[in-house]
Protein backbone atom coordinates (compact mmCIF):
# COMPACT_ATOMS: atom_id res chain seq x y z
CA UNK A 1 0.00 0.00 0.00
CA UNK A 2 3.21 2.12 0.52
CA UNK A 3 3.61 1.84 -3.00
CA UNK A 4 0.14 3.30 -3.92
CA UNK A 5 0.86 6.20 -1.75
CA UNK A 6 4.27 7.09 -3.33
CA UNK A 7 2.89 6.30 -7.07
CA UNK A 8 -0.06 8.49 -6.67
CA UNK A 9 2.39 10.66 -4.56
CA UNK A 10 4.81 11.17 -7.64
CA UNK A 11 2.36 10.85 -10.41
CA UNK A 12 0.70 14.25 -8.51
CA UNK A 13 3.67 16.31 -8.56
CA UNK A 14 4.01 16.42 -12.43
CA UNK A 15 1.86 19.47 -13.94
CA UNK A 16 -1.15 18.68 -16.23
CA UNK A 17 -3.43 20.41 -17.80
CA UNK A 18 -6.19 17.92 -17.62
CA UNK A 19 -6.92 19.23 -13.79
CA UNK A 20 -8.67 22.34 -15.34
CA UNK A 21 -11.05 19.93 -17.86
CA UNK A 22 -14.86 19.74 -15.73
CA UNK A 23 -16.37 16.11 -16.27
CA UNK A 24 -18.95 15.32 -18.73
CA UNK A 25 -22.62 15.37 -18.90
CA UNK A 26 -24.80 12.82 -18.11
CA UNK A 27 -25.96 11.26 -21.40
CA UNK A 28 -29.71 12.25 -21.92
CA UNK A 29 -30.91 8.60 -21.47
CA UNK A 30 -29.64 7.92 -18.36
CA UNK A 31 -31.92 11.30 -17.35
CA UNK A 32 -35.29 8.44 -16.45
CA UNK A 33 -33.01 6.86 -13.68
CA UNK A 34 -32.17 8.81 -10.79
CA UNK A 35 -28.60 9.68 -10.32
CA UNK A 36 -26.39 8.29 -7.33
CA UNK A 37 -25.52 10.87 -4.96
CA UNK A 38 -21.94 10.27 -5.61
CA UNK A 39 -19.61 8.37 -8.23
CA UNK A 40 -16.30 8.32 -9.63
CA UNK A 41 -16.53 12.02 -11.00
CA UNK A 42 -17.44 13.23 -7.24
CA UNK A 43 -14.26 15.21 -6.43
CA UNK A 44 -12.56 13.51 -3.46
CA UNK A 45 -12.68 16.84 -1.22
CA UNK A 46 -17.01 16.60 -1.56
CA UNK A 47 -16.33 12.72 -0.51
CA UNK A 48 -14.16 13.58 2.54
CA UNK A 49 -17.06 15.75 3.59
CA UNK A 50 -19.74 13.06 3.67
CA UNK A 51 -19.01 10.38 6.74
CA UNK A 52 -20.46 7.64 4.46
CA UNK A 53 -18.23 8.25 1.07
CA UNK A 54 -15.15 8.56 3.18
CA UNK A 55 -16.07 5.66 4.52
CA UNK A 56 -16.16 3.84 1.25
CA UNK A 57 -12.86 5.51 0.28
CA UNK A 58 -11.35 3.82 3.48
CA UNK A 59 -12.22 0.83 2.50
CA UNK A 60 -11.75 0.49 -1.19
CA UNK A 61 -8.40 2.67 -1.65
CA UNK A 62 -6.93 2.14 2.30
CA UNK A 63 -4.27 5.06 2.45
CA UNK A 64 -5.53 7.41 0.17
CA UNK A 65 -7.43 9.29 2.43
CA UNK A 66 -3.53 9.63 4.62
CA UNK A 67 -1.39 10.66 1.35
CA UNK A 68 0.54 13.88 1.98
CA UNK A 69 -0.76 15.83 -1.58
CA UNK A 70 -4.54 14.76 -0.16
CA UNK A 71 -5.00 19.10 -0.69
CA UNK A 72 -3.97 18.84 -4.07
CA UNK A 73 -6.31 16.15 -5.11
CA UNK A 74 -9.22 17.03 -3.66
CA UNK A 75 -10.56 18.89 -6.55
CA UNK A 76 -10.12 15.92 -8.96
CA UNK A 77 -12.63 12.72 -9.17
CA UNK A 78 -11.20 9.37 -8.97
CA UNK A 79 -11.70 8.66 -12.90
CA UNK A 80 -9.77 11.72 -12.86
CA UNK A 81 -6.76 10.19 -10.73
CA UNK A 82 -6.54 7.26 -11.91
CA UNK A 83 -4.19 8.02 -14.74
CA UNK A 84 -1.56 9.48 -13.00
CA UNK A 85 -1.72 6.10 -10.24
CA UNK A 86 0.85 4.00 -12.34
CA UNK A 87 -1.92 1.13 -12.61
CA UNK A 88 -2.42 1.37 -8.76
CA UNK A 89 -6.17 2.31 -9.74
CA UNK A 90 -7.50 -0.26 -12.10
CA UNK A 91 -10.47 -0.36 -13.57
CA UNK A 92 -11.90 -3.16 -11.34
CA UNK A 93 -11.12 -1.41 -8.20
CA UNK A 94 -12.88 1.92 -9.06
CA UNK A 95 -16.15 0.21 -10.29
CA UNK A 96 -16.23 -1.74 -7.13
CA UNK A 97 -15.51 1.56 -5.03
CA UNK A 98 -18.17 3.37 -7.47
CA UNK A 99 -20.69 0.18 -6.74
CA UNK A 100 -20.45 1.52 -2.97
CA UNK A 101 -20.16 4.84 -3.77
CA UNK A 102 -23.84 4.47 -5.60
CA UNK A 103 -25.16 2.82 -2.67
CA UNK A 104 -24.95 5.63 -0.48
CA UNK A 105 -28.04 7.64 0.45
Amino acid sequence: MMKLHLMIGAALLVPTVALAQTAPAAPAADAAKPAAKFNLDTPIGELLANEAAKAVLDKELPGLTQLPQLEMIKGLGLKQLQPYSDGKLTDELLAKTETSLAAIK
